[in-house]
């Protein structure tokens, strides 16, 4: 995601008049932008709060993320856990798993929070759990077979959330016109529209956050 969807100033305005974040997450903010490359794949202030309020409306036992990044989120999605709840949360980049466990344990999450490094594609698989929440926002390309891999492990009332499914808005240009991102999350937002196992609403917060509430098997 490299452009608001809405103007500057109804975004900025939305944040002032969101819960502030807390020191770690505004320090974990700051060092992303300073220190990571593509930091605008943080979820950030506006969006972490949504994350987090949704965690806490859920009370997860277990959740899933695919695609942790500096571990923002992750942060996040694990503020509504369980007592005993946990998250597992994948990403291929191995070069960010210190930042991301230095803050889990600055927050004392990271007694709640498994990193695993390699292929989503492949770990999914092995991951005996069921999950009450998963978040997907990884490879564009993906998704679809992400969306697929998790479904079984999500039970009946259980949640998915889908990030950056408007893709800088790309998604509404004719087929001709879209690279092939915004053609992938087109091609999702088809996929979910059309499954009828779900309940979904596409809403255009930053990137477009896609939530799906499982209904049937």
């Amino acid at each position: 995601m490299t452009q608001l969807l809405i103007s500057k100033a109804i975004n900025n305005y939305a944040e002032k008049y969101t819960t502030a974040e807390d020191a770690h997450l505004a320090a974990l903010n700051r060092e992303t932008f300073v220190k990571v490359q593509q930091p605008v794949m943080l979820s950030g202030h506006l969006q972490g709060a949504f994350l987090q309020m949704v965690s806490h409306m859920v009370k997860p036992q277990n959740v899933l993320e695919i695609g942790t990044y500096t571990g923002y989120s992750a942060i996040c999605l694990a503020q509504g856990l369980t007592p005993d709840g946990h998250l597992d949360t994948i990403d291929v980049n191995e070069e960010l798993e210190d930042i991301c466990f230095r803050y889990f344990r600055a927050t004392g999450l990271d007694a709640k929070i498994t990193q695993h490094i390699g292929d989503a594609g492949q770990i999914i698989p092995t991951l005996d759990k069921t999950y009450d929440l998963v978040f997907i926002d990884a490879d564009k390309v993906s998704y679809n077979r992400y969306y697929d891999l998790v479904f079984d492990k999500v039970p009946v009332g259980g949640y998915i959330l889908a990030d950056n499914v408007l893709y800088e808005g790309d998604v509404v240009l004719p087929h001709e016109e879209q690279g092939k991102h915004a053609r992938a999350m087109h091609a999702f937002n088809e996929k979910v529209h059309a499954d009828p196992r779900v309940q979904h609403v596409l809403l255009p917060l930053r990137d477009g956050i896609m939530i799906m509430r499982k209904i049937a098997e």
